[in-house]
C-alpha cells in the first residue's frame, strides 16, 4: 500500500551570530570542555557554553528526525516488497516452483504406474486361483500321472498369467512404488508450500485463486492418501481402493491446474527480471 509522507517543517538552522567576544571565548570553552571552568561562578563563561550547546543540538535536528523516520511508517508498510529480499524476488527463484512441479507431475504419473503394477501381482494371483477351480479332473494312468494329451486352452491361460506374476514379482513394484510415494509426498509438500512463500517475496501477498485452491488440495490428497498406507499394508481392501481414488482426483486436479500455472509463469517473464 502505498503512502505519501513528508518530512515535518524543520527549524532554521542558520548558524548564530554572536559577539566577537563571546566568539572567541567559545572557541576557548570548546578546546576545554572536558575540564571544568576555573571559576564555577563565572556566570558568562557557563552563559557561553549554554549558547554552544545549544547550536549543536540545532544542528543535529535532521540526523535525528531521517533515524526516527523509519518509526513514523505504519507497520504493514515494513513489510512491502520492493528489493529487500534481494535474489528470493528475482525470476530465478519464481521459476524453480514451475519446473519442480513439473517434474513432480511426471513422477505423480510414474508412481501411478509402479502402484497400479504392484495391484497387478496381488490380482493376478487371484485370477489364477479362480482359473484353477474351473479345471476338470484329469483321469490317470495306473502309475498315477496323466496321459500325455496337449494342454486345454484353461490350462495354457493359468500358465501364462503365472509366468506373468513372475515376471512382475522380479520387478519389485511393491518398493518401488512405496519408495516413489514417499519421494512425492515429501518434495510436493515442501514445493506446495514454497510456491505460496515465493510469491509472497516477490508480490507481498498470496492470489486467491484456482491455482492456489487447487494446489492446496492436491498437498491434502497427498498427506490423506499417505495416511491409507497402514491399513493398507494390514490388508485392507477398502483402504487399497480409497488410496486408489484419492490419487486419481489427485492426477486430474494437478492436470486442471497446468493452464493455470502456464499464466503465472508467463505473469513472471512480465513482471520479474533475472537473477
Amino acid at each position: 500500500m502505498a503512502a505519501t509522507l513528508s518530512l515535518p517543517k524543520l527549524p532554521n538552522l542558520r548558524p548564530l551570530r554572536r559577539h566577537p567576544q563571546i566568539q572567541s571565548k567559545l572557541l576557548i570553552s570548546t578546546c576545554k570542555s572536558e575540564y571544568p571552568p576555573p571559576n564555577p561562578k563565572d556566570s558568562h563563561t557557563v552563559s557561553v557554553r549554554k549558547i554552544d550547546v545549544l547550536h549543536h543540538l540545532k544542528s543535529a535536528s535532521l540526523p535525528l528526525t531521517a533515524l526516527t523516520f523509519p518509526f513514523l511508517l505504519a507497520p504493514e508498510d515494513a513489510f512491502a516488497v520492493g528489493g529487500e529480499f534481494g535474489i528470493l524476488e528475482g525470476r530465478s527463484f519464481a521459476l524453480v516452483h514451475p519446473i519442480v512441479m513439473s517434474g513432480l507431475f511426471v513422477y505423480t504419473l510414474y508412481a501411478g504406474y509402479l502402484g497400479w503394477q504392484w495391484r497387478r501381482v496381488r490380482t493376478i494371483q487371484e485370477e489364477i486361483n479362480q482359473l484353477k477351480k474351473q479345471l476338470k479332473p484329469v483321469a490317470v494312468t495306473p502309475d498315477g500321472s496323466p496321459p500325455p494329451q496337449p494342454p486345454s486352452p484353461l490350462e495354457a491361460q493359468i500358465q501364462q498369467l503365472t509366468e506373468e506374476r513372475k515376471e512382475l514379482i522380479k520387478g519389485s513394484y511393491r518398493d518401488k512404488h512405496f519408495n516413489a510415494g514417499s519421494i512425492l509426498l515429501g518434495f510436493g509438500v515442501f514445493e506446495s508450500v514454497f510456491g505460496g512463500i515465493n510469491t509472497w517475496f516477490r508480490t507481498g501477498k498470496l492470489f486467491p485463486g484456482p491455482h492456489l485452491f487447487a494446489g492446496a488440495a492436491i498437498t491434502i490428497l497427498w498427506a490423506a492418501a499417505a495416511a491409507l498406507v497402514p491399513p493398507m499394508q494390514k490388508g485392507s481392501e477398502t483402504a487399497r481402493n480409497l488410496h486408489i481414488a484419492l490419487n486419481a482426483v489427485n492426477v486430474l486436479l494437478f492436470i486442471w491446474q497446468i493452464p493455470t500455472g502456464i499464466d503465472i509463469v508467463f505473469k513472471v517473464f512480465e513482471f520479474t527480471k533475472w537473477p
